[in-house]
Parts: structure tokens; sequence; C-alpha cells
């Protein structure tokens, strides 16, 4: 009597990890959902990151024929450009943030 009641335990434990190890088909397809939205939001930093790069460096290039003017003139521009930078990088870094958040949710 003392065997079957172990060996009742043994395979209601044994039944119980196997279901809990197995994802079901619907929590598979969120995490897939999710994976997506992380991988769509890492690439709208990267992309947010190159436009800003691309605005910034037409900046540099302003800075650079205003410089054969004012150099100060051509300072201000350069200083704009860093800032364009800064802030492009600052927001880019927050939508990966949000990336990983969506990922952790997981």
């Amino acid at each position: 009597m003392k065997i079957n009641s172990i060996l009742n335990v043994i395979s209601a434990s044994a039944i119980a990890l196997l279901f809990s190890s197995c994802e079901s088909k619907q929590e598979e397809a969120r995490e897939e959902v999710l994976e997506q939205k992380a991988d769509n939001l890492e690439a709208n930093a990267d992309q947010l990151r190159k436009d800003g790069e691309k605005v910034a460096d037409m900046k540099e290039s302003n800075a650079d024929a205003v410089r054969k003017s004012s150099e100060n003139a051509a300072d201000r521009v350069e200083n704009s450009a860093d800032a364009t930078r800064d802030a492009v990088e600052k927001k880019a870094d927050q939508i990966e943030n949000k990336a990983d958040a969506v990922r952790d949710a997981k």
C-alpha cells in the first residue's frame, strides 16, 4: 500500500512538472508578438539615430560654410549639431529601454 502511495505521488509530480514546463501555443504566440514589438522599437531607434546623424552632419556642413564669414556663428551651428546628436541619442535610448521592457514582459 505504501509503495502505491509513493508511486502515485511520483506520478502526479511528474505529470505536474510535464504540464508546467510546456508552453501553450497562446503563450508562444504572445511571446512572439512581444518579441516582434521589441524588434520594431529597436529598428525605430536605429532609424532615429541614422536620421539624427544626417541632420547633425548637415548642420556641421553649414557651420563650415558659415565659418568663412563668422567664427561665432559657426560655433553656434556646431553646438546645435551636437545638441541634435545628444537629443537623438537620448530619444533612441528611451525607445530601446521601452523595447527591453517589452521583452522583459515575456
